[in-house]
């Protein structure tokens, strides 16, 4: 069973969707799902039968994370989570197209330029790191918490994609290190936020 623990110590299938009962058919929003974690975790979802709305930067290859699972729904959404206007394209097209959202799976980042030091690191370089990794999370989210919030039954998942880096930084790696430890700041804060509306908000930390 693939699960993640979320910051309030209960745990969730991602696969299932189900906490320990019956689940009915859900909606996911995968950012990122064009390549890599992204596009693994939405193919897994759509074998569970998931029914999936992927973002990210190219439409192509979002389509191509759709085409591993013939026979599943998975709309296509090209997303830059560091444009407010396009999050918010994604996540009407998310409500019209299917009325409610169950799970976001925030994944959307960039390392950014490696081995830098930071005495040499251009600011356009920080700017863009953070503007993916911190505040394309908290747009994606914010917009998920709106509809959770609004819709009948009240609630659903975030979960958060952080790093290793948010515990243990790695050399010539500040902007993406500190967004990685943002994140999981952000990650607290949403998850007692959402309590009362039965919105549970986790984070997995992956790496070496």
């Amino acid at each position: 069973m693939n699960t993640v623990r979320t910051a309030d110590e209960g745990t969730y299938d991602m696969t299932t969707g189900r906490e320990g009962r019956e689940g009915r058919e859900r909606i996911a929003v995968v950012t990122g799902a064009g390549s890599g974690i992204g596009r693994a975790v939405a193919a897994e979802l759509l074998r569970a039968g998931w029914t999936l709305a992927l973002a990210g930067r190219r439409t192509e290859t979002l389509e191509e994370t759709a085409a591993l699972v013939p026979g599943s729904t998975a709309l296509a959404v090209r997303t830059d989570v560091s444009r407010p206007e396009d999050v918010t394209a994604l996540f009407a097209a998310v409500r019209e197209r299917f009325g409610r959202l169950d799970l976001l799976f925030n994944n959307a980042g960039t390392f950014g330029p490696g081995g830098v030091p930071v005495e040499e690191l251009p600011y356009d370089a920080w700017r863009h790191v953070v503007d993916t990794n911190l505040n394309g999370a908290f747009l994606c989210a914010q917009a998920a918490y709106r509809q959770m919030k609004e819709q009948d039954p009240q609630g659903g998942r975030i979960i958060n994609n952080g790093s290793i880096s948010a515990h243990t930084p790695r050399p010539h790696s500040v902007a993406y290190t500190a967004t990685k430890h943002a994140l999981t700041g952000l990650t607290k804060s949403l998850s007692l936020d959402g309590r009362p509306y039965g919105i549970a908000v986790g984070q997995i930390d992956i790496g070496k």
